[in-house]
Protein backbone atom coordinates (compact mmCIF):
# COMPACT_ATOMS: atom_id res chain seq x y z
CA UNK A 1 0.00 0.00 0.00
CA UNK A 2 1.23 3.54 -0.57
CA UNK A 3 1.46 6.51 1.32
CA UNK A 4 -0.69 8.56 -0.70
CA UNK A 5 -3.75 6.27 0.76
CA UNK A 6 -6.39 7.79 2.34
CA UNK A 7 -8.68 5.84 4.16
CA UNK A 8 -12.41 6.99 3.42
CA UNK A 9 -15.00 5.46 5.22
CA UNK A 10 -17.53 6.59 2.74
CA UNK A 11 -15.78 4.96 -0.11
CA UNK A 12 -12.70 3.15 0.00
CA UNK A 13 -11.04 1.59 3.76
CA UNK A 14 -7.51 -0.50 4.22
CA UNK A 15 -7.20 -3.80 5.72
CA UNK A 16 -5.56 -2.15 8.67
CA UNK A 17 -8.10 0.21 9.15
CA UNK A 18 -10.82 -2.42 9.13
CA UNK A 19 -8.61 -4.48 11.84
CA UNK A 20 -8.31 -1.25 13.77
CA UNK A 21 -11.89 -0.57 13.97
CA UNK A 22 -13.41 -4.74 14.38
CA UNK A 23 -14.70 -4.21 17.34
CA UNK A 24 -16.45 -0.83 17.41
CA UNK A 25 -20.32 -1.66 18.28
CA UNK A 26 -21.73 0.24 15.50
CA UNK A 27 -19.58 -1.45 13.00
CA UNK A 28 -21.32 -3.88 10.40
CA UNK A 29 -19.50 -5.71 8.13
CA UNK A 30 -20.55 -7.34 4.85
CA UNK A 31 -19.50 -10.37 2.87
CA UNK A 32 -20.82 -9.58 -0.90
CA UNK A 33 -18.59 -12.35 -2.84
CA UNK A 34 -20.60 -13.18 -5.72
CA UNK A 35 -18.66 -15.51 -8.88
CA UNK A 36 -19.47 -15.60 -12.72
CA UNK A 37 -20.82 -19.35 -13.13
CA UNK A 38 -17.72 -19.92 -15.35
CA UNK A 39 -15.52 -19.19 -12.13
CA UNK A 40 -16.33 -22.05 -10.52
CA UNK A 41 -16.82 -20.41 -7.00
CA UNK A 42 -19.44 -20.90 -4.29
CA UNK A 43 -19.55 -17.88 -2.58
CA UNK A 44 -22.00 -19.21 0.51
CA UNK A 45 -19.94 -22.36 1.18
CA UNK A 46 -16.90 -19.61 1.15
CA UNK A 47 -18.57 -17.49 4.01
CA UNK A 48 -19.32 -20.36 6.18
CA UNK A 49 -15.35 -22.09 5.33
CA UNK A 50 -14.58 -19.07 6.63
CA UNK A 51 -14.89 -15.17 6.76
CA UNK A 52 -14.01 -11.53 8.48
CA UNK A 53 -15.40 -11.82 12.13
CA UNK A 54 -18.85 -10.63 12.29
CA UNK A 55 -19.01 -10.45 8.69
CA UNK A 56 -22.96 -11.07 7.49
CA UNK A 57 -23.45 -12.75 4.13
CA UNK A 58 -25.05 -10.32 1.40
CA UNK A 59 -26.13 -12.50 -1.03
CA UNK A 60 -26.93 -10.18 -4.15
CA UNK A 61 -28.68 -12.44 -6.30
CA UNK A 62 -31.51 -12.96 -3.22
CA UNK A 63 -31.49 -9.27 -2.55
CA UNK A 64 -32.67 -8.26 -5.58
CA UNK A 65 -36.06 -7.36 -7.64
CA UNK A 66 -36.97 -10.72 -8.27
CA UNK A 67 -39.49 -9.96 -10.55
CA UNK A 68 -37.45 -8.73 -12.84
CA UNK A 69 -36.19 -11.11 -15.60
CA UNK A 70 -32.78 -9.12 -15.56
CA UNK A 71 -30.06 -10.42 -13.08
CA UNK A 72 -29.59 -8.84 -9.76
CA UNK A 73 -31.51 -5.64 -10.36
CA UNK A 74 -31.62 -3.06 -7.51
CA UNK A 75 -34.34 -4.23 -5.11
CA UNK A 76 -37.64 -2.57 -4.09
CA UNK A 77 -37.01 -0.22 -1.05
CA UNK A 78 -39.18 -2.37 0.98
CA UNK A 79 -37.79 -5.43 0.31
CA UNK A 80 -33.62 -3.67 1.34
CA UNK A 81 -35.32 -2.15 4.70
CA UNK A 82 -36.41 -5.61 5.44
CA UNK A 83 -33.50 -7.56 4.57
CA UNK A 84 -31.37 -4.85 6.21
CA UNK A 85 -32.94 -4.89 9.53
CA UNK A 86 -33.02 -8.91 9.64
CA UNK A 87 -29.17 -8.53 9.34
CA UNK A 88 -29.03 -6.05 11.80
CA UNK A 89 -27.60 -3.32 10.01
CA UNK A 90 -29.36 -0.20 10.05
CA UNK A 91 -29.04 3.60 10.94
CA UNK A 92 -25.65 4.81 12.82
CA UNK A 93 -23.82 2.21 11.35
CA UNK A 94 -20.80 2.28 9.72
CA UNK A 95 -20.61 -0.35 7.18
CA UNK A 96 -18.06 -2.44 5.50
CA UNK A 97 -18.14 -4.24 2.49
CA UNK A 98 -16.12 -6.80 1.13
CA UNK A 99 -15.53 -10.11 -1.69
CA UNK A 100 -13.62 -12.73 -2.27
CA UNK A 101 -12.44 -12.12 -5.14
CA UNK A 102 -10.28 -8.48 -4.30
CA UNK A 103 -12.42 -5.92 -5.48
CA UNK A 104 -14.70 -7.59 -7.64
CA UNK A 105 -18.55 -7.97 -6.49
CA UNK A 106 -18.54 -5.36 -3.51
CA UNK A 107 -18.74 -1.91 -4.86
CA UNK A 108 -21.98 -3.28 -6.43
CA UNK A 109 -23.41 -3.38 -2.97
CA UNK A 110 -21.56 -0.19 -2.19
CA UNK A 111 -23.38 1.21 -5.26
CA UNK A 112 -27.04 -0.32 -3.30
CA UNK A 113 -26.52 1.44 -0.01
CA UNK A 114 -25.80 4.88 -2.04
CA UNK A 115 -29.01 4.38 -4.29
CA UNK A 116 -31.09 3.66 -0.87
CA UNK A 117 -29.48 6.92 0.67
CA UNK A 118 -26.67 5.25 2.94
CA UNK A 119 -23.38 6.98 2.57
CA UNK A 120 -21.92 5.97 5.64
CA UNK A 121 -20.12 2.49 3.60
CA UNK A 122 -16.96 1.67 2.37
CA UNK A 123 -15.59 -1.04 0.40
CA UNK A 124 -12.51 -3.07 2.34
CA UNK A 125 -9.46 -2.60 -0.32
CA UNK A 126 -8.48 -5.75 -1.59
CA UNK A 127 -11.24 -7.69 -0.01
CA UNK A 128 -10.54 -10.91 1.71
CA UNK A 129 -7.44 -11.81 -0.36
CA UNK A 130 -5.73 -8.96 0.96
CA UNK A 131 -7.28 -10.04 4.38
CA UNK A 132 -5.72 -13.43 3.95
CA UNK A 133 -2.48 -12.84 3.12
CA UNK A 134 -1.39 -10.18 5.81
CA UNK A 135 -2.65 -13.21 8.17
CA UNK A 136 -5.39 -12.04 9.70
CA UNK A 137 -8.38 -13.12 12.19
CA UNK A 138 -11.15 -15.20 10.13
CA UNK A 139 -13.79 -17.04 11.72
CA UNK A 140 -16.26 -19.78 10.83
CA UNK A 141 -19.46 -19.04 12.97
CA UNK A 142 -22.53 -16.77 11.82
CA UNK A 143 -22.81 -13.79 13.87
CA UNK A 144 -25.82 -13.36 16.09
CA UNK A 145 -27.88 -11.29 14.29
CA UNK A 146 -30.30 -8.88 16.04
CA UNK A 147 -33.29 -6.19 14.61
CA UNK A 148 -31.67 -2.94 13.83
CA UNK A 149 -34.21 0.41 12.52
CA UNK A 150 -33.15 1.14 9.25
CA UNK A 151 -34.24 4.50 7.24
CA UNK A 152 -34.03 4.61 3.52
CA UNK A 153 -34.29 7.83 0.58
CA UNK A 154 -33.67 6.29 -2.87
CA UNK A 155 -31.82 8.17 -4.56
CA UNK A 156 -33.21 8.05 -8.19
CA UNK A 157 -30.12 10.10 -10.01
CA UNK A 158 -27.65 7.11 -9.12
CA UNK A 159 -29.42 4.73 -11.54
CA UNK A 160 -30.45 5.03 -15.33
CA UNK A 161 -32.83 2.23 -17.11
CA UNK A 162 -32.62 1.70 -20.80
CA UNK A 163 -34.43 4.20 -21.85
CA UNK A 164 -32.06 6.68 -20.46
CA UNK A 165 -28.81 5.44 -21.38
CA UNK A 166 -30.29 4.91 -25.06
CA UNK A 167 -31.18 8.73 -25.10
CA UNK A 168 -27.45 9.54 -23.73
CA UNK A 169 -25.99 7.39 -26.34
CA UNK A 170 -28.17 9.13 -29.28
CA UNK A 171 -27.00 12.91 -27.56
CA UNK A 172 -24.06 12.44 -25.98
CA UNK A 173 -24.69 14.35 -23.41
CA UNK A 174 -23.53 11.75 -20.87
CA UNK A 175 -20.09 9.77 -21.34
CA UNK A 176 -21.19 5.68 -20.64
CA UNK A 177 -18.06 4.24 -19.74
CA UNK A 178 -17.76 0.32 -20.18
CA UNK A 179 -16.53 -2.04 -17.39
CA UNK A 180 -16.34 -5.30 -19.74
CA UNK A 181 -13.08 -6.62 -20.97
CA UNK A 182 -11.35 -4.79 -24.25
CA UNK A 183 -12.56 -8.27 -26.38
CA UNK A 184 -15.82 -8.18 -25.52
CA UNK A 185 -16.32 -4.43 -25.87
CA UNK A 186 -15.03 -4.93 -29.27
CA UNK A 187 -17.33 -7.45 -30.00
CA UNK A 188 -14.56 -9.92 -30.72
CA UNK A 189 -16.09 -12.67 -28.51
CA UNK A 190 -18.94 -14.08 -27.22
CA UNK A 191 -20.93 -12.64 -24.33
CA UNK A 192 -20.74 -15.07 -21.07
CA UNK A 193 -24.53 -15.09 -21.07
CA UNK A 194 -26.24 -16.96 -23.91
CA UNK A 195 -28.34 -15.46 -26.49
CA UNK A 196 -26.39 -11.70 -26.11
CA UNK A 197 -25.39 -10.23 -28.95
CA UNK A 198 -22.05 -9.01 -28.89
CA UNK A 199 -20.19 -5.32 -28.78
CA UNK A 200 -21.22 -2.12 -27.08
CA UNK A 201 -23.49 0.38 -26.44
CA UNK A 202 -22.70 3.48 -29.44
CA UNK A 203 -20.60 5.77 -28.07
CA UNK A 204 -19.40 4.61 -25.18
CA UNK A 205 -15.75 4.32 -23.84
CA UNK A 206 -14.19 1.02 -22.49
CA UNK A 207 -12.40 1.31 -18.79
CA UNK A 208 -12.14 -2.66 -17.96
CA UNK A 209 -12.18 -2.65 -14.40
CA UNK A 210 -9.16 -4.79 -14.23
CA UNK A 211 -7.45 -1.57 -15.23
CA UNK A 212 -8.21 0.80 -12.03
CA UNK A 213 -6.51 -2.08 -9.45
CA UNK A 214 -2.99 -3.09 -8.72
CA UNK A 215 -2.04 -6.61 -9.20
CA UNK A 216 -2.95 -7.32 -5.38
CA UNK A 217 -6.49 -6.36 -5.94
CA UNK A 218 -6.24 -3.06 -4.25
CA UNK A 219 -7.17 -0.03 -6.30
CA UNK A 220 -4.91 2.60 -8.15
CA UNK A 221 -4.36 5.48 -6.31
CA UNK A 222 -6.12 8.81 -7.14
CA UNK A 223 -3.58 10.08 -10.04
CA UNK A 224 -3.81 6.59 -11.75
CA UNK A 225 -7.19 6.08 -11.72
CA UNK A 226 -7.40 9.98 -12.94
CA UNK A 227 -5.05 8.77 -15.86
CA UNK A 228 -7.07 5.80 -16.82
CA UNK A 229 -10.12 7.25 -17.56
CA UNK A 230 -8.25 10.06 -19.63
CA UNK A 231 -6.60 7.56 -21.43
CA UNK A 232 -9.51 6.05 -22.42
CA UNK A 233 -10.72 8.69 -23.98
CA UNK A 234 -13.10 9.78 -20.93
CA UNK A 235 -13.95 13.12 -20.40
CA UNK A 236 -14.46 13.95 -17.08
CA UNK A 237 -15.93 16.99 -16.91
CA UNK A 238 -19.35 15.66 -18.37
CA UNK A 239 -21.89 13.32 -16.07
CA UNK A 240 -20.54 9.84 -16.30
CA UNK A 241 -23.03 6.29 -16.68
CA UNK A 242 -21.06 3.08 -16.24
CA UNK A 243 -22.36 0.07 -17.72
CA UNK A 244 -21.02 -3.51 -17.89
CA UNK A 245 -22.47 -7.21 -18.16
CA UNK A 246 -25.10 -7.81 -15.49
CA UNK A 247 -24.25 -3.97 -13.29
CA UNK A 248 -21.52 -5.43 -10.91
CA UNK A 249 -18.41 -4.30 -11.86
CA UNK A 250 -19.97 -1.44 -13.16
CA UNK A 251 -20.01 -0.38 -9.50
CA UNK A 252 -15.79 -0.39 -9.43
CA UNK A 253 -16.23 2.45 -12.02
CA UNK A 254 -18.87 3.80 -10.06
CA UNK A 255 -15.97 4.00 -6.64
CA UNK A 256 -13.23 5.13 -8.79
CA UNK A 257 -15.16 8.21 -10.06
CA UNK A 258 -16.13 8.85 -6.90
CA UNK A 259 -12.54 8.25 -5.00
CA UNK A 260 -11.06 11.14 -7.42
CA UNK A 261 -14.04 13.57 -6.47
CA UNK A 262 -16.62 12.81 -10.02
CA UNK A 263 -19.57 13.10 -8.11
CA UNK A 264 -22.04 13.28 -10.77
CA UNK A 265 -22.20 9.52 -12.15
CA UNK A 266 -24.93 7.07 -12.14
CA UNK A 267 -24.97 3.52 -13.02
CA UNK A 268 -27.14 1.47 -15.92
CA UNK A 269 -28.42 -1.01 -14.26
CA UNK A 270 -29.69 -3.79 -16.47
CA UNK A 271 -25.96 -2.92 -18.34
CA UNK A 272 -24.98 -5.30 -21.39
CA UNK A 273 -27.56 -7.99 -19.69
CA UNK A 274 -30.56 -6.12 -20.88
CA UNK A 275 -28.99 -4.09 -23.68
CA UNK A 276 -27.43 -7.73 -25.59
CA UNK A 277 -31.09 -9.02 -25.34
CA UNK A 278 -32.95 -6.14 -27.93
CA UNK A 279 -32.52 -6.03 -31.41
CA UNK A 280 -33.74 -2.85 -31.84
CA UNK A 281 -31.02 -1.07 -29.90
CA UNK A 282 -28.08 -0.17 -31.97
CA UNK A 283 -24.69 -2.14 -30.96
CA UNK A 284 -21.25 -0.78 -32.11
CA UNK A 285 -18.27 -2.91 -32.52
CA UNK A 286 -14.52 -2.86 -32.66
Amino acid sequence: MTSAFQDDPRTLVSTAWLDAHLKDPDLRVLDASWYLPDMGRDAKAEYAAGHIPGARFFDIDEISDQRSSLPHMAPPVEKFISRMRAMGVGDGHQVVVYDGMGLFSAARVWWLFRLMGKTDIAVLDGGLPKWKAEGRELEDMAPILRDRHITVSRQAALVKDVTQVAHASKLGEAQIIDARSAPRFRGEVPEPRPGLRSGHIPGSKNVPFTDLLQPDGTMKDLAALRAVFTAAGVDLAKPAITSCGSGVTAAVLALALERIGHRNWSLYDGSWAEWGMYDDLKVAKG
